[in-house]
């Protein structure tokens, strides 16, 4: 009887695969950011004309 009254019945679901799909986006630009620190010229790279 109280569950028909309180509004609060939510399906985690959809929220839940939301929260996955987040997390795997950033874990993917934190491994983009990451390579091109590791793979961008340092200084001693640099040719001194």
């Amino acid at each position: 009887m109280i569950s028909n009254l309180i509004a609060l019945v939510y399906d985690w679901s959809m929220g839940v695969i939301m929260i996955g799909v987040f997390a795997l986006v950033c874990i993917i630009l934190i491994g983009v950011l990451v390579n091109f620190m590791a793979s961008g010229k340092k200084r001693d790279d640099i040719q001194e004309d």
